[in-house]
C-alpha cells in the first residue's frame, strides 16, 4: 500500500490499538544497496528499536527481483534495527511489475526461491524473514508451487492475498485457497483480503484455517477495525469510532503529514485517505467533496469543521 500507510498512518493506527505487528511501504530495490538515510525516511522507527511510538513492531518490506541486491539491502536493514524483513510478491502495481517486482515474479517460482534463499542467509537467524505473494499473475496455477518455494528456501511465514494479479482487489477474495497452501507448507501462513468487519475475520479465519490475519485496505477504512476484532476476541463489548473520532484522526493526520512532506503533496494523501474512509463513513464522502479542489493545506484544514 505505497503512498498510503506511511509512517504517520502507522503512528496513528497503532496509537488506536489492536495491532500486532505493522508492515512498511515496499522499500523499492534495483541495482545497489541503499544508503541508511532512505531506509530510516521509509522507515523512521528504525530510530526506536524497530517500532512505532505506540511500542508495535514493524517489519521492513523489500520490492525487487535480484537475489543479490535484496540481500545486500536486507542486510543493511538488519544491521539498522529491523525486527523482521518482507519479501514483496503481490504488488499489482504495472510501474512496479514492468521493472520485474511484485505480482510479476509469481511467473518464476525458481527465482522467488532464490531471493528468499539469499535474502535468509544473508540476514542473522534471529531476523525473521517472511514473505507477501498473491495466487498468481494471471492465474492460480502456480499458486502452491510458490508457496512451496518461499517455504523451501526457510522463510519464517507467509502473508497470502486471496486474489491473483488480473483479479486486483474485485471481490470474492479466494480464502479457500489460502487454506490449500496453509496445508501445503509447513510455515506459519497468514490470511490477507477483503477483510472488512468482525464476521469477514470470522470466516475468512474459518476457511482459510489461518491463525493470524493481515488487514490492509479495512483498516485504512476503519481506523478502529483491529482494536473492534481484539475487543470481540475477548467478549467485550466495543463502541465503534463515530465520525467525529476519525475526523480528529484525519486532522491529526493533516497536521503530521504537513511537518513531513511538500506542501504540493498534502492535499494528495489527504484526499486519498478520506477515499478510502468514504467506504465506513459517509460524512467522508460529503468531505471529500468539498475539498476536492482545494490544495493548500491551510486551507484543507478549515475545511474540516466548516
Amino acid at each position: 500500500m505505497e503512498g498510503v500507510v506511511d509512517y504517520t498512518m502507522r503512528d496513528l493506527l497503532t496509537q488506536v490499538g489492536g495491532i500486532d505487528q505493522c508492515v512498511t511501504e515496499f522499500v523499492r530495490v534495483s541495482d545497489r544497496v541503499l544508503p541508511a538515510k532512505v531506509f530510516r525516511r521509509l522507515c523512521p522507527e528504525l530510530l526506536n528499536g524497530g517500532k512505532t511510538p505506540a511500542g508495535t513492531p514493524v517489519v521492513l518490506q523489500l520490492l525487487g527481483s535480484d537475489p543479490s541486491v535484496l540481500a545486500g539491502n536486507a542486510r543493511k536493514a538488519a544491521k539498522l534495527g529491523a525486527p523482521g524483513i518482507d519479501l514483496n510478491f503481490g504488488c499489482p502495481a504495472k510501474t512496479v511489475n514492468k521493472s520485474k517486482g511484485g505480482a510479476v515474479l509469481l511467473d518464476t517460482p525458481e527465482l522467488i526461491h532464490e531471493i528468499v534463499k539469499a535474502v535468509r542467509l544473508a540476514v542473522p537467524r534471529e531476523v525473521p524473514v517472511t514473505a507477501k505473494m498473491r495466487l498468481g499473475n494471471k492465474d492460480k496455477g502456480l499458486a502452491l508451487e510458490n508457496a512451496a518455494a518461499i517455504a523451501d528456501a526457510n522463510a519464517n511465514g507467509l502473508a497470502v492475498h486471496a486474489r491473483t494479479k488480473l483479479e486486483g482487489y474485485k471481490p470474492p477474495a479466494h480464502w479457500e485457497w489460502i487454506g490449500r497452501i496453509r496445508e501445503a507448507v509447513d510455515i506459519p501462513v497468514v490470511a490477507n483480503g477483503e477483510v472488512w468487519n468482525w464476521d469477514d475475520y470470522q470466516r475468512c479465519i474459518e476457511v482459510s484455517g489461518c491463525v493470524d490475519v493481515m488487514i490492509g485496505r479495512g483498516l485504512i477504512a476503519r481506523p478502529d477495525l483491529a482494536k473492534a476484532i481484539k475487543h470481540h476476541q475477548l467478549n467485550e463489548t466495543f463502541s465503534s469510532y463515530n465520525w467525529d473520532r476519525v475526523l480528529k484522526l484525519v486532522e491529526l493526520y493533516l497536521n503530521r503529514v504537513e511537518q513531513d512532506i511538500a506542501a504540493k503533496y498534502v492535499h494528495g494523501r489527504l484526499k486519498q485517505w478520506l477515499n478510502h474512509l468514504q467506504r465506513e463513513y459517509q460524512e467522508a464522502g460529503i468531505l471529500f467533496q468539498k475539498i476536492r479542489k482545494l490544495k493548500e493545506p491551510s486551507s484543507l484544514r478549515l475545511a474540516l469543521y466548516d
